[in-house]
């Protein structure tokens, strides 16, 4: 198995995405953009720490700004999770070809049973 590195953009983002506040940011951001300070008052939290977590997601590449006048308006990206659909999905075909032998044992219990 070859060896990954230890800081690859990829575990940038699966750092970022580790906390859950970070993914409750990612899912307030998915409809539409906000300030640091529409963020905070969403989530009861000071602004110092809403800029803390958009920090690392920003780092991660998977939240952007844009500054007008004296805000900054944050909006999610979508180029680092290609990448990480792109590792995931070997995985998801793997436990899909699992449920589907487990159906088809299933189904043959049940044939057992009415015969």
């Amino acid at each position: 198995m070859p060896r990954r590195l230890k800081s690859g953009p990829l575990d940038e983002v699966f750092g970022a995405l580790s906390n859950p506040t970070r993914r409750d940011i990612l899912d307030a951001l998915l409809g539409g953009e906000h300030t640091v300070g529409e963020l905070a008052g969403k989530f009861d939290m000071a602004r110092p720490s809403v800029s803390e977590h958009l920090r690392a997601l920003r780092e991660s590449g998977l939240v952007d700004e844009r500054q007008e006048g004296r805000h900054r308006f944050y909006r999610v990206t979508g180029e680092p999770l290609v990448e990480l659909i792109d590792w995931l999905t070997p995985y998801e075909r793997f436990w899909r070809g699992r449920m589907t032998a487990l159906s088809n044992v299933l189904d043959g219990m049940d044939n057992d049973d009415q015969a």
